[in-house]
């Protein structure tokens, strides 16, 4: 079967641009070397020491290292040895930040000791661990073939979340106009974290494979990967959101309550999978740690307001470091909630859906993170491949994004904090 010309192109940027990343962050450990700690925020100094990674075997792996950091623990640490996994950190059950609570244990020797991969959710480790399967034919560690699996994960997440968006766009930007939305997912800022050990490749791919076969009213294929979204991170519960609009503007209720039922059990197939999670052994030990370790929550507004306060406060201290990261956070922030706004009247299913996703990022109780959060907001690249059909636009555009994620796989490469 021959392949759509765009399609193709996609599938040739695509693996240009993997290549590229990957070679790209192998350079950067050949010719630069930071200066330690980064003290971006106040929290990082103490994590960013020339010894920070000892203790973290994950991390500390020669193959791809330059492609796990943060959070890339926890998955590896999942997909390997499963949630109770002694090698990552864990904490007591009454654990508290500032008391005498706040000591870790360890797992399997103590009592209430729960584990910090309960923060993340399973789907990203499970499909990592399939993957690694038959990647043990080759001569590598364990740890290295897992690592490698996860990037692959990762990549192929990427495609299926480019040809997405392609599918998406087309109609209204034509063919050119959908390949310029998918090129410009690859080099936002943030597009570099499509490349880590880190479930956005994944998580991207599903959702707006989910929102592009809801485009085209294929509604099991839209409702199964909803419910796969939702196991990946729990912010895939919000495509209910898109699905439901679309049963009320197709006006379903007048095709029969039979149909009007049917596709609405379909419609609300990210609450039903989110409902499942929510009744297994995960789901509190999710809380717990997300609550007491990393002071995450679900739409906590005062928290938030509190975090995100002291972030502009800081901007206006001496900190550049600080005042270059929060400035980026904020301005993408902005771009993408100024996207969603200006695509609206177009297509409202996928407005909502994005502004419900940069509300519930920005109200987590942290305020770091909406770099990358803001990568799953379709209308953001849909905005910006419309204002790209300008020549002008395009290149300064590609410009400044390719120089700052450029920038910022560098600090991710080197375990500097980014989002």
């Amino acid at each position: 079967m021959k392949l759509n010309s765009s399609i193709r192109n996609i599938l040739l940027i695509w693996l240009g641009w993997a290549l590229v990343m990957l070679l790209f962050q192998h350079w950067l450990g050949m010719r630069v070397t930071l200066k330690r700690p980064d003290n971006v925020l106040g929290w990082t100094g103490s994590e960013t020491t020339t010894h920070s990674q000892s203790d973290k075997p994950y991390l500390i792996e020669p193959l791809l290292n330059e492609h796990v950091s943060w959070d890339s623990e926890y998955y590896l640490g999942i997909a390997i040895g499963g949630y109770d996994d002694p090698a990552i950190q864990a904490i007591p059950a009454d654990f508290n930040w500032g008391t005498m609570s706040d000591s870790f244990c360890s797992v399997g020797q103590e009592t209430n000791c729960i584990s910090l991969s309960y923060a993340f959710f399973p789907l990203y480790p499970l499909v990592t661990r399939i993957v690694a399967m038959p990647l043990g034919l080759f001569s590598l560690s364990t740890i290295a073939r897992y690592t490698l699996a996860a990037v692959l994960v990762s990549l192929l997440g990427t495609l299926g979340a480019m040809l997405s968006l392609y599918s998406m766009t087309r109609s209204s930007l034509g063919d050119e106009g959908g390949v310029r939305a998918a090129f410009y997912l690859l080099i936002f800022p943030s597009g570099f974290f499509l490349a880590q050990v880190y479930t956005e490749g994944l998580f991207i791919g599903l959702t707006f494979g989910s929102l592009a076969f809801m485009m085209t009213r294929k509604r099991y294929l839209s409702a199964l990967l909803a419910a796969l979204a939702v196991w990946a991170r729990p912010g895939g519960a919000i495509l209910l959101i898109p699905l439901a609009i679309v049963w009320f503007i197709d006006k379903t209720w007048q095709k029969g309550w039979k149909v009007a039922l049917g596709r609405g059990l379909v419609a609300l197939s990210p609450l039903f999978s989110y409902g499942i999670w929510s009744f297994t052994s995960m789901a509190d030990k999710f809380h717990l740690v997300e609550e007491s370790f990393f002071g995450r929550g679900f739409f906590a507004l005062v928290p938030s307001a509190t975090a995100w306060g002291q972030a502009i406060h800081s901007i206006f201290q001496n900190n550049l470091q600080t005042k270059f990261y929060y400035d980026l956070e904020f301005a993408v922030t902005l771009l993408a909630v100024l996207a969603c706004i200006l695509f609206l009247k177009e297509c409202p299913e996928l407005s909502l859906f994005g502004l419900l996703m940069i509300v519930f990022a920005f109200t987590s109780g942290s305020a770091q993170g909406m770099v990358r959060y803001v990568l799953v907001v379709p209308a953001l690249f849909w905005v910006l491949a419309r204002w790209g059909r300008n020549s002008a636009f395009d290149r300064v555009w590609s410009l400044l994004s390719i120089l700052l994620m450029g920038l910022e796989a560098l600090l991710f490469s080197f375990d500097f904090w980014v989002a």
